[in-house]
């Protein structure tokens, strides 16, 4: 199902309810720290995140130690799978959590933290060029695919979150909001692609996206055009045709592409000394 904070919030529970129990292996101390309302401000996914690292902070929770998996955290917080899968996706990004498939969800040790930390540093060193032509390696192709599998509660899913850009677009949100809203979009474009090596590399997609969206996003009409883009990537997955699909694909990334390079070049042309 798509976040719409509207239809789908974090409920307040009572700390002296069963949620407020912290999960074995916490260290004894003061009262835990229970789910909680937190607002309506930003993405739902952001704020289970939120909620999450609050939750591990709180009861001071040591590396190893397990957490409610994604069916708990769905019932626990009244949320979707799809809300929960992108918060503990971006936790496991920053190094907080590690997600062990038939395991469970745990507090991530330091080094896996610094290792998280050390992947993004490496991706700061990549040029654009290089970024630009793994983005097209990636996401032309997730969008054919996307086209013949994504089921029908997936595509509504997808239009719901492309009508969520559209609308931060027009009422000229933070830069913030629309780097979260425009990385979801393709995100879930790669998830709904329904190919393993590409959930597998759902991490470092988001890193690249975040990368290249910090440097076209604030780019003057950047944002408008970005939605016509994806307007056209949508229009060809609800038509199920992965020709055009992956065709638009490759004219969005190609045009943030040569939005990214001549603001760099501009820059760097500001930058050089006179004379």
């Amino acid at each position: 199902m798509p976040d719409q904070p509207a239809s789908e919030a974090v409920p307040p529970v009572s700390q002296a309810g069963p949620l407020a129990a912290a999960p074995s292996g916490a260290a004894a101390g003061p009262a835990p720290v229970g789910w909680r309302w937190m607002g309506s401000h930003e993405p739902l996914f952001l704020r289970v995140a939120e909620q999450i690292e609050q939750f591990v902070a709180g009861n001071n929770l040591a590396p190893g130690d397990r957490l409610p998996g994604e069916r708990e955290l769905c019932d626990l917080l009244g949320v979707s799978r799809a809300s929960v899968r992108e918060a503990l996706r971006s936790l496991e990004t920053r190094g907080l959590v590690r997600v062990r498939h038939g395991k469970g969800v745990f507090v991530a040790a330091p080094d896996e933290s610094e290792r998280a930390l050390q992947r993004f540093s490496r991706l700061r060193e990549v040029g654009l060029e290089e970024l630009f032509a793994m983005r097209e390696v990636l996401e032309v192709p997730a969008a054919g695919w996307a086209a013949t599998e994504a089921s029908d509660e997936q595509l509504a899913s997808l239009i719901a979150t492309f009508e969520q850009h559209e609308q931060a677009v027009r009422t000229q949100a933070g830069a913030e909001q629309l780097r979260v809203v425009d990385a979801r979009l393709h995100l879930q474009i790669a998830e709904y692609a329904n190919n393993r090596f590409l959930t597998m590399t759902q991490d470092l997609l988001q890193e690249m996206l975040s990368r290249s969206m910090d440097t076209t996003l604030s780019v003057a009409g950047r944002p408008a055009r970005s939605v016509r883009e994806h307007a056209e990537i949508v229009n060809a997955l609800v038509a199920h045709d992965s020709t055009q699909a992956r065709a638009a694909a490759r004219r969005h990334i190609r045009s943030a592409r040569r939005v990214g390079l001549r603001r760099v070049a501009e820059e760097r042309r500001r930058a050089a000394p006179p004379g």
